[in-house]
């Protein structure tokens, strides 16, 4: 037991007679090492791009809001109304008649 813990520390299992089997294996595993890292590392991305699409989703559905009760708050007949009269036109006390055209045939 001690000498295979001294073989492993010296690195003789690198370099004895039938050494290619286990560097076969230590390459496999450090191709898996960085097959996992580099998977890891894209995940994290797309987390980060994700986060940063629902904070601007968030923003643009804020200002969708804003301007929808802007626009509800400009199209009341009181602000109208307010808006006509600072320019000096009041509303009709006669109501609007509909004009019919007939065809000349």
């Amino acid at each position: 037991m001690k000498n295979n813990i001294y073989d492993i520390l010296k690195g003789t299992f690198l370099v004895s007679d039938d050494s290619f089997k286990n560097w076969r294996m230590i390459l496999f595993v450090s191709a898996l090492a960085i097959v996992m890292i580099a998977s890891s590392h894209s995940a994290d991305k797309k987390v980060y791009e994700i986060s940063k699409l629902n904070n601007e989703v968030k923003e643009m559905r804020s200002a969708f809001v804003d301007g929808r009760s802007k626009l509800q708050r400009l199209k009341m007949e009181s602000t109208v109304l307010a808006k006509m009269k600072e320019k000096g036109l009041a509303t009709s006390t006669t109501p609007a008649k509909k004009i019919k055209v007939k065809s000349q045939k």
